[in-house]
């Protein structure tokens, strides 16, 4: 075969889809030494994320979410004479490939328009129809998000796959000595409360400071409460509660870590919290529970999904709720220690390459239908 994975993205930013591109295209290049490859890049691009015999860099002039990119794209994608061309940012090209490929990470532009700009909300809301119809073979991340795209599109159930993320080998128990290395960079000693995400609004931290607020108060726990991520769209009402709550001097921002700390970071805290309204995956928990650390999670979306039994649930649009669940893993030494347990057995079950195989099956289901 002969495919394309479009990578435009990664140029543009480093997190979310663009993650999931780059350990998607690691994991192929792992297993698959037969099917030719073309890796579509940014012309602006410096690096280059082919790395194979099988793999070759193609420079596109499309920029990756420009208005026009249906139709520019295909005239570039045209001449590669491609049999299948993956879109991981579900937005593909009009034409130029036999067959479409596309990843669904999750329909929150739908589901809660209201959580982004105005630019975003119509940028995504007029494309995932077409762009569901276009595809040949869906990937979705997750059940919960293969659900919600048969549900809110009336796309075919058989055209959906489920292939899930992974954590990165990275993220994974680590010495204490080179925790606390890693951990004075920033000021930091275990035992903090640790929330990993860009900060927007679906994530809610506004309701997650309410929580923390009832911690303190109701519970007289008071672990520094740490938030690891850069700011993000509407994230105004974020320092607002802050302010409100009195929280300023309880919760420490960390707007930017070293991908390479990343895993000590998770290693030294005492919990992960990610408190979503709404999660198409919910990867900050996979990596909390491949290095140990207990999680508690929102009941929506994927996140019930992804943690099973190996986390603590709550409701998002409950702070008493919320809180009780972090009091309840905080005081029970032999909670944490089980709930550590499950995490680490869970998180063993999603692997890239696992993904970059079920991935390569539906490549290979899209040319022989064709």
């Amino acid at each position: 075969m002969h495919i394309g994975l479009d990578a435009r993205l990664t140029y543009y930013t480093h997190g979310g889809i663009a993650h999931y591109i780059r350990r998607l295209l690691q994991a192929l290049q792992a297993v698959d030494q037969e099917n030719r490859y073309l890796v579509l890049q940014s012309h602006k691009h410096s690096e280059t994320l082919a790395a194979g015999a099988n793999f070759q860099r193609a420079n596109c002039w499309t920029p990756a979410h420009h208005r026009l990119e249906r139709w520019t794209l295909t005239v570039e994608v045209a001449r590669l004479r491609l049999d299948v061309l993956h879109s991981p940012d579900f937005i593909p090209p009009a034409g130029g490939a036999r067959a479409i490929v596309i990843t669904v990470h999750d329909l929150n532009f739908l589901r809660e328009p209201e959580h982004l700009t105005e630019e975003s909300r119509r940028y995504y809301a007029d494309q995932i129809m077409w762009a569901v119809d276009r595809a040949n073979h869906i990937i979705a991340v997750s059940q919960a998000t293969r659900t919600e795209l048969i549900e809110r599109t009336g796309v075919a159930a058989e055209k959906i796959h489920v292939v899930p993320e992974a954590a990165d080998p990275a993220f994974r128990p680590l010495p204490p000595a080179e925790v606390a290395a890693a951990l004075a960079r920033y000021g930091l000693a275990p035992g903090y409360l640790l929330f990993v995400g860009t900060l927007e609004p679906r994530k809610n931290i506004p309701g997650l400071l309410r929580a923390y607020r009832h911690l303190l108060d109701d519970y007289g726990l008071d672990p520094p409460l740490v938030l690891a991520g850069r700011r993000g769209w509407l994230d105004e009402d974020i320092e607002r509660t802050e302010l409100e709550l009195g929280l300023v001097r309880c919760v420490r921002h960390l707007e930017t870590v070293a991908d390479a700390d990343l895993p000590a970071l998770y290693n030294g805290a005492a919990l992960h919290v990610l408190a979503s309204f709404y999660e198409g995956f919910g990867l900050p928990a996979l990596e909390a529970m491949a290095c140990g650390t207990p999680t508690v999670v929102s009941n929506r979306g994927a996140l019930p999904e992804v943690v099973g039994d190996a986390g603590l649930q709550a409701s998002p649009d409950d702070p008493a709720e919320l809180a009780a669940a972090l009091a309840r893993a905080l005081s029970d030494t032999g909670l944490r220690a089980e709930l550590r347990a499950r995490g680490l057995g869970r998180a063993s079950g999603f692997t890239w390459e696992a993904a970059a195989r079920q991935t390569l099956a539906i490549y290979s289901l899209c040319v022989s239908s064709s």
